[in-house]
């Protein structure tokens, strides 16, 4: 049989490290958030080249908080490709949003930016182009098209940690981006998780209040319109070993993260 990933591979080509992270979570006491959850997320956007990596349940999760981010929902229209997995659209169903599909170019099936244009409607309020199998998308002239017609641009990075456009990390152009830990991504976590990141203070700070149950990194209350997100346990018999757990044991994955992701 030939396994399409190998999650116990990769555990095992980091056995110590992950060990030693789950003996430190385990012996600090802090099981949510805490300073593993802090140092994953600071060096994963260092890594890409942002300011701000916002830690969530999942990278569906992490899509849908993008969108919250930026005000998106009933009656606004966002533009994908069909040519994804379903959580890309999954995401802006959730958020009240409808869903407008456009074709993929022929030679890396990501989003065709020339058949943008036709799909800009007066409702359209973001362009989410989807990085597969580790290809990211033609960004430029998707981002001209965001531009032109003041569309957010949001990146679905869930198959493309690590892979470069331009000689810069996908992740890094669009006004947000997400990224999925699900084991069988090139950075995977032993359950599910995700992360959104951006450059803009604004959006990660909205973004942060609507994954954190509406509450702000001050404790103040915020937007109504929220949700609890936060990383799953990593399988149904460790249900104890959540959130910062996880992080902390894709935190020794990230110095391999290039020798398995092609530029």
């Amino acid at each position: 049989m030939i396994l399409c990933s190998n999650p116990r591979a990769q555990y095992l080509a980091h056995k110590d490290e992950i060990d030693e992270a789950i003996s430190r979570v385990l012996e600090g006491g802090r099981y949510i958030l805490g300073a593993e959850v802090k140092a994953f997320e600071e060096e994963l956007a260092v890594y890409i080249g942002v300011s701000h990596g916002i830690g969530v349940g999942s990278g569906t999760e992490g899509l849908h908080l993008a969108l919250k981010a930026c005000g998106i929902g009933s009656g606004h229209e966002v533009i994908t490709v069909s040519h994804t997995a379903v959580a890309t659209v999954a995401a802006i169903e959730m958020s009240g949003a409808t869903p407008v599909m456009v074709d993929i170019e022929p030679d890396y099936y990501t989003m065709d930016p020339s058949k943008l244009a036709t799909a800009i409607t007066p409702r359209t309020r973001a362009i989410v182009p989807v990085h597969l199998y580790g290809h990211p998308a033609d960004l430029d002239p998707i981002l001209e098209v965001g531009r032109n017609h003041e569309c957010y641009v949001i990146e679905d990075c869930a198959q493309a940690h690590g892979a470069a456009y331009n000689g810069k990390r996908v992740g890094s152009f669009g006004d947000l981006a997400c990224f999925s830990f699900y084991p069988t991504k090139n950075l995977g976590a032993l359950g599910d998780g995700g992360i959104v990141v951006t450059k803009k203070q604004e959006l990660a700070d909205r973004g942060s209040m609507a994954g954190g149950s509406g509450i702000s990194a001050k404790r103040q209350a915020g937007t109504p319109d929220w949700m609890n997100s936060k990383l799953r346990s990593f399988a149904s018999s460790f249900v104890a070993w959540i959130r910062t757990m996880q992080r902390a044991l894709g935190l020794p994955k990230c110095t391999g993260l290039d020798c398995r992701t092609p530029s």
